[in-house]
């Protein structure tokens, strides 16, 4: 048997087991392992962040393909300038040759392409290109795709509560009109629905100071495999792990027989 096909068959036995009416609308993504993938490999760390992005395309189509209408990425933390200096070079080398290569496409499959985080620090060339990319699709209602670039989530907090402080005091809001929408109005996110669903690759166990204030309800899905070797199969796994959770929000369900113990002790 074909190994194509042998792929095939395993994806279409997971695409019967999703309920196509509870798929997540907005999945939030970590891709972590990239240079792990590359150095255990014996190749440069540039090898594996290529690849991550063939991945990326093939995990927006699968999103696509679903259902979900929103899929926002961790590109670039404000903790990875720490890293150094040639691979900081070539990610930003490759931010740009990535969006002048599939933006017309991006365009042409009515997807708008939003860059969340700082963008100050970057090159003229690449702000360029970003704004262009944002202004291009700004009008596409098909599919949102957020990139999140030198982002934080701490200094998105800290930012937003700076906003709020200065229009406080200078009289243009109440202290006590602040609260969970206000607050959540001057995101980097704002008007954007939170993450149902947050995958992280490479089996590391943490939020790494992603999408902290968006992501107090989302389901966490931990997957052991590297980014570079994630695609649509892992992908539809992560999907139907999260169909199998119960989300409460913080609440509890009513077994039948307490409902009729309740309506008892009412009446």
């Amino acid at each position: 048997m074909r190994l194509g096909k042998l792929i095939d068959d395993k994806i279409n036995d997971l695409l019967i087991k999703i309920d196509m009416q509870k798929v997540p609308n907005h999945v939030a993504i970590i891709m972590d392992g990239n240079g792990r993938w590359a150095t255990g490999k014996g190749l440069p760390r540039s090898f594996g962040h290529k690849q991550g992005v063939i991945v990326l395309k093939e995990i927006l189509k699968a999103a696509k393909n679903l259902g979900c209408k929103i899929i926002t990425v961790y590109a670039f933390s404000t903790e990875n300038w720490t890293r150094p200096t040639k691979e900081v070079e070539f990610l930003i080398n490759l931010f740009s040759e990535v969006l002048k290569n599939e933006i017309k496409e991006i365009h042409e499959e009515s997807t708008k392409i939003k860059f969340i985080g700082d963008l100050t620090p970057f090159p003229k060339n690449l702000k360029e290109i970003i704004s262009s990319s944002e202004s291009l699709t700004k009008n596409n209602n098909k599919f949102l795709f957020n990139v999140c670039v030198n982002y934080g989530g701490r200094q998105e907090i800290v930012k937003v509560a700076k906003q709020l402080a200065l229009k406080s005091s200078s009289g243009e809001i109440k202290p006590n009109e602040i609260d969970e929408k206000l607050f959540d109005s001057e995101l980097l996110t704002g008007g954007i629905k939170d993450p149902e669903l947050l995958i992280r690759t490479s089996g590391e166990k943490r939020i790494s100071n992603f999408l902290l204030w968006q992501l107090a309800y989302s389901e966490i899905y931990i997957s052991d495999v590297l980014w570079p070797d994630f695609n649509e199969y892992e992908f539809l796994k992560a999907i139907i792990d999260y169909q199998s959770r119960n989300r409460r929000f913080g609440g509890i369900e009513s077994l039948p027989n307490e409902s009729l113990k309740d309506s008892q002790c009412s009446s």
